[in-house]
């Protein structure tokens, strides 16, 4: 397997001997980040091994109404495969909501249930979050959302079905939600068959519920970018300027965050970003410290708008934003400078570093993903929800 390494930080001890004493000082150099490829193959949990029959299951589940309170959304409504496994727009609009990615509107302008408070990131390669620079991964732990506030695609699988904006709604109350939705498949006929060939159980419950859409979300992967091809020994597969943007990409700093197989972390950071107006109150994030984990920079092509609150539609106004905090000019008035992550202090990104990087950024697009949408799901509603 190839990999690229870029220098991080080192710690050399010298010592100088003199007739008279020895000194002793410390160089401190760049440890080497790695890049690894993403993997071709996914690793699946033992108890829940991915076969084609539980994929398909997963997948009509997520296309299926049936799993929200007032049966208009599905998962495939802010994550559809004609817009990468996202959409685009900058916050979502789950059961309050009618129409498609940038084009759903508000039902009722007046109502409690507004956006959802976060951008929606997108499924695709969601069966590698939380793998190492040096491609170790650990699928239990898996770091979920954009305050990593759950582990395992098991078990976020079943949270936007939970979240009153999402998909719940008022309705139901939250305590509640998952056994109602439960007992509608345990309602269905044609559920009940599936859920039996493949968990051998005459009662769906919700853990096969959560097991079934981590299958189908395990199984939208896209291991061969143009720069996966790269790191496999095609030399040729980049451009010259995308070559060029990957050195300087690595050079001014991106690399401290974003490294690995998903180019990410996984960790959280206080970066002052700018809030979205069309929330109503401040969103802290993790540890109400405005922290947010380093969102992947694969397929970068289908997820805008980016940020956590999808403030910004363009990666240019992004990389312009790692710009001006590296220059201390922090947008948002609730997070102080001294509160800013330290390794932007390591970020000296330039106007002219831009195009270079955007360049390089678009050869970690792959479009060789499922994007079959089902022509009925076995509620009868409507696929996808009301879009």
């Amino acid at each position: 397997m190839g990999f690229v390494k870029c220098i991080k930080y080192v710690v050399f001890v010298v010592c100088i001997v003199s007739c008279k004493k020895q000194q002793t000082f410390t160089l401190v150099a760049e440890k080497e980040a790695v890049y690894l490829p993403l993997p071709q193959k996914v690793i699946a949990p033992l108890d829940n091994q991915m076969t084609k029959e539980k994929i398909a299951l997963g997948k009509l589940l997520f296309f299926d109404p049936i799993l929200s309170g007032e049966k208009n959304v599905a998962c495939a409504t802010c994550h559809h495969p004609k817009n990468g496994y996202t959409e685009f727009r900058d916050l979502s609009i789950g059961v309050n909501g009618k129409g498609f990615g940038a084009d759903r509107k508000m039902v009722k302008m007046d109502s409690m249930l507004s956006f959802v408070k976060r951008n929606a990131h997108t499924i695709l390669n969601t069966a590698f979050n939380g793998i190492s620079e040096t491609g170790k991964i650990s699928i239990k732990k898996a770091p979920m959302f954009w305050d990593n506030r759950v582990e395992s695609l098991e078990t976020q699988a079943l949270e936007p079905i939970k979240s009153l904006e999402e998909m719940r709604g008022f309705r139901i109350a939250e305590k509640a939600i998952l056994d109602s939705i439960v007992l509608r498949l345990n309602s269905n006929k044609r559920y009940k068959e599936l859920f039996k060939n493949v968990f051998d159980t005459k009662e769906i419950k919700a853990t096969h519920l959560g097991k079934a859409l981590a299958t189908f979300e395990r199984s939208l992967i896209t291991p061969n970018s143009r720069f996966d091809q790269f790191l496999r020994g095609n030399d040729q597969v980049l451009s010259l300027s995308e070559k060029e943007g990957f050195k300087t990409f690595k050079r001014v700093g991106c690399a401290n965050c974003h490294n690995g197989p998903m180019f990410s972390d996984y960790k959280l950071h206080t970066l002052g970003m700018v809030e979205n107006e069309k929330l109503t109150s401040p969103d802290k994030g993790a540890n109400n410290q405005f922290q947010f984990r380093t969102p992947t920079l694969r397929n970068l092509q289908f997820t805008a708008p980016y940020m956590h609150n999808g403030k910004f539609n363009s990666i240019k106004r992004v990389l312009e934003f790692y710009e001006e905090i590296a220059g201390k000019k922090v947008k948002n008035p609730n997070v102080a400078v001294k509160d800013l992550d330290t390794l932007i202090n390591k970020v000296i990104i330039t106007a002219k570093d831009i195009n270079l990087i955007e360049s390089f950024l678009n050869s970690l697009n792959d479009t060789d993903f499922d994007k079959e949408v089902p022509k009925s799901v076995p509620s009868k509603l409507p696929v996808g929800g009301d879009i």
